[in-house]
């Protein structure tokens, strides 16, 4: 062998090296929040092998259930806690899905119309909310959804009579804009 070929052969030692590193650099990134990990990946030797889930993979949504009527509309679970916003105009048609937290009083299952909107107030647990839309009143509980300025989940307090369904901020300002006065708010058990 000359010195040539083992140069040439320590170079490409060398490269594989660093490609290997790197290869391996980019896997800690993706890792530690950078790029979303792969699903599935395809070799030339082999068919598509699965990714191992991440610990932050998005959690499985209820489907839109069939009694949630018809129509642009929000639906809200009572037995689920969570909201659908259905524009049947769209694919899909249901153009967001979240959990949401309710207050200590659920609304009776029905179709109501949302008849009030407020950008930011204080609730009835004394927290500075946002995104307020109110679609029912029954007993003297005022319905509604809305979103903690803070983010703060909402302690339930069993004895006071609250109505607001609360959902995280982002959430509460999807609903917001998807849902002038006189949109139709489905409740379902």
């Amino acid at each position: 062998m000359g010195p040539g070929v083992v140069v040439t052969g320590l170079t490409l030692g060398a490269l594989a090296v660093v490609s290997l590193l790197a290869f391996q650099a980019n896997g800690a990134q993706d890792r530690a929040g950078g790029a979303k990990p792969v699903a599935s990946t395809t070799t030339s030797s082999g068919p598509a092998a699965s990714a191992t889930p991440s610990a932050s993979a998005t959690p499985t949504v209820p489907a839109l259930p069939t009694t949630s009527g018809t129509g642009t509309r929000v639906v809200y679970s009572i037995g689920s806690h969570y909201v659908w916003l259905v524009d049947p105009k769209k694919t899909p048609q249901v153009t967001a899905a979240f959990p949401v937290t309710p207050g200590s009083v659920e609304p009776a299952p029905g179709s109501y119309a949302v008849y009030s909107r407020t950008a930011g107030t204080t609730g009835t647990d004394g927290r500075q909310i946002e995104h307020v839309v109110r679609f029912a009143q029954q007993n003297g509980v005022v319905f509604g959804f809305s979103a903690t300025v803070d983010g703060a989940t909402p302690t339930v307090d069993p004895k006071a009579k609250t109505g607001g369904i609360r959902s995280g901020r982002p959430e509460g300002q999807l609903l917001w804009d998807f849902a002038p006065k006189d949109t139709k708010v489905v409740v379902i058990a």
